[in-house]
């Protein structure tokens, strides 16, 4: 079963490379933390213009005059632009730049407040204390990396059990498999076996990439708690690659459905984003999903530094979904093409 599995390379290519791939360019893109910045541009002189300066919250472009500026907003080279003349601060965004416009506008919204303030002589009665509940130390990295290697793993279990079940299928092993004195458990716990081991494997590789320097990744708390978890997810991925491969009959097919089913499914459980950002709907839907419950019980033991208890729920939703999905793929399963 090994050796089938080391010769199919377009599994592995999906189980290792491909996810690998995601890590390595989302790492780079947002392990810099100065890259979110917003940069926008500024016209004219004045208290606020110079309160923006100092500030340093913002990358600022002087533009010559406003028309010029209000091109440039136009055509996407700037998201937004902030002109002063005399006491009236203007600012201009573009509807293609909606969330980089709300920070602007929150933050120069916030200097011209702090400004008036200051200009009628007055202290202050309220004061700001905002800090991070995390370490400082904290990487993006270490919210990148269990999502990304959860989808991995759905992948490599469903892709190999999948496309293992229809390729044997068409080629007749799974008839001399039945007709030999083999138990069909047998067969069954070495492919099994065979997708844990995958999985240990890739979750060694993505934390071994994830902790170079470059991406800065660091296991805190009971993080090995996620290796139950992991294994448990495994088993209902597995479950899920059984059904596909019983319901196919081509490894096109299985290949196809197999990409329908994990790639949609990571994006609608928080693999590559914040499930914070999608609607409130669209966030009760995901928790049907199995991935979701991975990905938040990863996020759990190796980012938030929560126990046990942070396990239950999702290990719970696991296994049955695992039962649930392997007792339909057990009656759709067939010997012959």
């Amino acid at each position: 079963m090994l050796k089938s599995v080391v010769r199919e390379k377009v599994t592995l290519f999906f189980a290792f490379l491909f996810p690998l791939m995601f890590l390595v360019i989302f790492g780079l893109l947002f392990g810099d933390r100065t890259a979110a910045q917003p940069e926008i541009g500024v016209v004219g002189d004045g208290p606020v213009i110079a309160a923006l300066e100092e500030s340093q919250a913002m990358e600022l472009v002087r533009v010559e005059d406003a028309d010029r500026a209000e091109q440039q907003v136009r055509e996407g080279e700037l998201p937004a632009y902030v002109s002063q003349d005399g006491d009236t601060v203007q600012v201009r965004f573009s509807a293609g730049e909606q969330d980089s416009a709300s920070t602007v506008v929150g933050i120069v919204d916030g200097i011209v407040n702090r400004v008036n303030i200051a200009e009628t002589g007055q202290q202050p009665r309220f004061a700001l204390d905002a800090q991070q509940v995390e370490d400082a130390s904290l990487e993006p990295i270490q919210y990148m990396a269990p999502g990304i290697m959860t989808w991995a793993v759905a992948m490599g279990a469903v892709f190999g059990a999948a496309i293992t079940l229809v390729n044997w299928r068409r080629n007749q092993v799974l008839r001399r498999l039945r007709l030999a004195p083999v138990r069909p458990t047998t067969v069954l716990n070495s492919r099994l076996f065979v997708t844990l081991g995958m999985a240990a494997a890739q979750a060694l590789i993505f934390v071994a990439v994830a902790s170079l320097p470059v991406f800065g990744l660091q296991l805190t708390g009971q993080w090995w708690l996620a290796i139950p978890l992991l294994l448990m997810g495994t088993l209902s991925f597995f479950a899920i690659g059984m059904l596909v491969g019983a319901w196919c009959r081509t490894e096109e097919s299985a290949s196809t459905v197999s990409n329908v089913v994990t790639l949609p499914m990571a994006f609608l459980s928080g693999a590559f984003f914040p499930m914070d950002l999608a609607p409130s709907w669209l966030q009760q839907v995901s928790f049907v999903l199995p991935m979701r419950h991975l990905n938040d019980g990863m996020l759990a033991v190796m980012v938030r530094g929560q126990g046990v208890e942070a396990l239950v729920v999702p290990m719970l939703v696991l296994l049955g979904f695992t039962v649930v999905v392997g007792a339909l793929a057990a009656k759709l399963f067939r010997w012959e093409p």
